[in-house]
């Protein structure tokens, strides 16, 4: 397989205090924040399992109303009632498969033509797959939930959230975006001429949701708009389920045994999400809630752009405002 281009000038950026700094903060607790949020609006996908559950609750339980982008009508409405019984709030819920390019940009439409302001916005929905799965448009289905999904959104709500003067746009990324050690494939963002590796793609599409970042708050310049970053600590999710039997197997007896609580990823959004200490701050990367330093390819704001035009071609807009 031919090196990545890029190779040499990552590797002389590559420092070991940066991994040694990421190593440590993986043992550490998040802050938490004692704040409530009563009636603001969070917006969250994939809150029918895992950390988004967890992370919809914990918003919930502090006064905030919810609309939850899922893709299971049945889980949804189970989670709805639950959460509204338990904490007496509004949870609502848009159906889309984060997976299919209608859908997404269907829901990001919805959102847009919302006239309620949208407080917090948290990118929760994500993959992770050991053999390769293509959308209905013949892309790689791990770039698309995991980076596509949360661009398309992003990009349509750019307008609106300028508009209403604040909000907090977060996006659940992970440490895996340093599998992507040498950046991205440009010309191959869908593996199409290269051996699939379900690391690897992984990788990939987690550091492409970072340089997107760059790009945003670009965007938001000028407004009280802000978007950041967050790996979500090694806990237990419902990411890899749908792999084959021998990874679950893995994750079930080896791997959930090696993970934290779950509730130290909803901790964390919350605090990124209604901190006062993380007020104005923007472009940035948490592991939980310490600041920290990604992998250099994560920075590298030549790529982004690069990667923010191809991206508006693979969503067909190219750079044409949203309708």
């Amino acid at each position: 397989m031919a090196r990545n281009k890029n190779f040499w000038k990552y590797f002389k950026q590559y420092e070991v205090s940066n991994i040694v700094s990421m190593i440590r903060n993986n043992a550490k607790d998040p802050i938490e924040c004692p704040d409530r949020f009563d009636n603001k609006l969070v917006v969250i996908s994939g809150a029918t399992s895992g950390i988004g559950t967890y992370t919809a609750k914990k918003y919930a339980s502090m006064g905030a109303n919810l609309l939850c982008i899922n893709r299971n009508e049945q889980k949804s409405e189970a989670l709805k009632k639950e959460i509204e019984s338990q904490y007496g709030i509004s949870c609502d819920y848009l159906l889309a498969d984060l997976g299919n390019l209608k859908d997404i940009h269907k829901v990001a439409r919805e959102l847009a033509r919302m006239e309620e302001n949208i407080d917090v916005l948290i990118h929760n929905a994500g993959i992770h797959l050991t053999q390769q799965q293509l959308t209905e448009e013949g892309l790689d289905k791990v770039y698309v939930v995991n980076y596509l999904s949360s661009f398309i959104i992003n990009y349509t709500l750019i307008e609106k959230l300028k508009a209403q003067g604040k909000a907090r746009i977060i996006m659940n990324n992970s440490e895996g975006h340093r599998f992507a050690a040498w950046g991205l494939r440009l010309d191959d963002l869908h593996w199409a001429s290269r051996r699939y590796s379900g690391l690897k793609a992984y990788g990939s599409a987690k550091l492409a949701q970072l340089l997107s970042m760059h790009k945003f708050k670009e965007k938001f310049e000028g407004s009280h708009v802000t978007i950041n970053s967050m790996h979500p600590g090694a806990v237990e999710s419902s990411t890899g389920k749908e792999n084959g039997v021998l990874y679950k197997w893995y994750k079930k007896n080896i791997l959930s045994k090696l993970l934290r609580p779950t509730d130290i990823s909803s901790e964390s959004l919350y605090y990124l999400g209604v901190s006062k200490n993380v007020e104005g701050i923007s472009g940035k990367f948490f592991n939980l809630t310490t600041e920290e330093i990604p992998a250099p390819p994560a920075w590298d704001i030549d790529e982004a752009k690069k990667l923010w035009d191809i991206s508006l071609m693979q969503i067909g807009l190219n750079g044409r405002s949203p309708q």
